[in-house]
């Protein structure tokens, strides 16, 4: 009888020793591929720190609103009567006090910690709803492509080689003030649900590509099998194949991809807002507030610090994070 991976590798998991550790394979007996990886994790010290960060992250992002009333100042609000007369905030550390954490930035007098609890949750949403869009694109292409074969993977091969000859950096540059001049004109104020549209669009538009090609490879690998030619035979149809027989033997390598763009799109929409084509400074993001520091590196060097170290801890989570989960769900892995 054929197993598929998915049985196979639950299968290993309980039939291959681990140094001769005879406990841990009883605790392993009769678990799905999901606990298997689940147990993985819990031993990894680097993805429970890691996770536990990324927890924080997202709920400091999810309860912005709260945060905003018990700290008692909006991320808009101003306190120039806290600056000097050169535009520096008055204290040590930038203007670090029990009313401003952060402290202030120079010039506008705006609170820099409440700035960056709502620059964290666009940042997230962003990252979050681009990782998403690119999953399905690249899912839904990569699987007809790999199952379906012939034309229609032809076609898909040339999009995908065609999408990935185009350089985003340029592209992007070109995309966004052509599309806010299209439904705004240059007078007018382009509103922050906008750019953050078009920001995931465009992201969307070139991400697609990596997880299609990733899983038209698992597909091609699976479709021969005796499992799925057996589902063939007894006339299942195209719906059963592709979500009963193949998608649920490649969510462990799709799963890992989501969460290894997730801080790529991070990263890049702080450096589109740097550059100044992604969110505009009305809008809180790590990006512009980097920017806005560097004339300040020497004078206030805590401007560039707090976002900077944010910033940089939440992408290093999502990195470990990702790399512990395609860890613990290879049953290769030494780990």
């Amino acid at each position: 009888m054929s197993l598929s991976p998915v049985e196979g590798v639950a299968l290993a998991e309980i039939e291959s020793p681990g140094d001769g550790d005879e406990r841990r394979d009883k605790e392993f007996v009769g678990r799905s591929p999901g606990q298997l990886a689940l147990a993985r994790l819990r031993r990894d010290r680097t993805a429970l720190v890691s996770g536990a960060l990324l927890v924080f992250f997202v709920l400091v992002a999810l309860a912005v609103p709260l945060i905003e009333a018990l700290y008692g100042v909006g991320p808009k609000e101003q306190f120039q009567s806290r600056l000097d007369g050169y535009g520096m905030p008055l204290g040590y550390a930038g203007g670090v006090t029990g009313d401003h954490w952060f402290g202030l930035e120079p010039g506008l007098g705006r609170d820099i910690f409440i700035r960056m609890v709502h620059g964290l949750r666009t940042s997230l949403f962003i990252a979050f709803a681009a990782a998403v869009l690119t999953a399905v694109i690249g899912v839904t292409l990569g699987t007809l492509a790999g199952y379906l074969g012939g034309w229609l993977d032809s076609v898909i091969n040339w999009i995908t080689d065609l999408t990935l000859a185009m350089p985003f950096l340029i592209i992007a540059l070109a995309l966004m003030p052509t599309v806010a001049l299209r439904f705004y004109g240059q007078r007018e104020a382009v509103p922050a649900y906008f750019q953050i549209g078009v920001l995931i669009a465009i992201f969307a538009l070139f991400g697609w590509t990596s997880t299609a090609r990733l899983v038209r490879g698992q597909i091609i690998a699976l479709r021969e099998r005796e499992f799925v030619e057996a589902a063939r035979a007894s006339g299942a149809g195209l719906g059963h194949m592709l979500f009963r027989q193949l998608l649920p033997n490649v969510w462990a390598p799709i799963l890992v991809a989501f969460s290894l763009a997730v801080p790529q799109y991070i990263t890049s929409e702080a450096a589109l807002s740097f550059i100044g084509v992604g969110l505009t400074d009305e809008t809180p993001s790590f990006g512009r507030m980097i920017y806005r520091s560097l004339d300040y590196l020497q004078t206030d060097p805590s401007y560039v610090f707090f976002p900077g170290i944010t910033i940089f801890a939440l992408v290093f989570a999502f990195n470990l994070f990702g790399d512990a989960l395609r860890d613990a769900l290879d049953p290769k892995s030494s780990r």
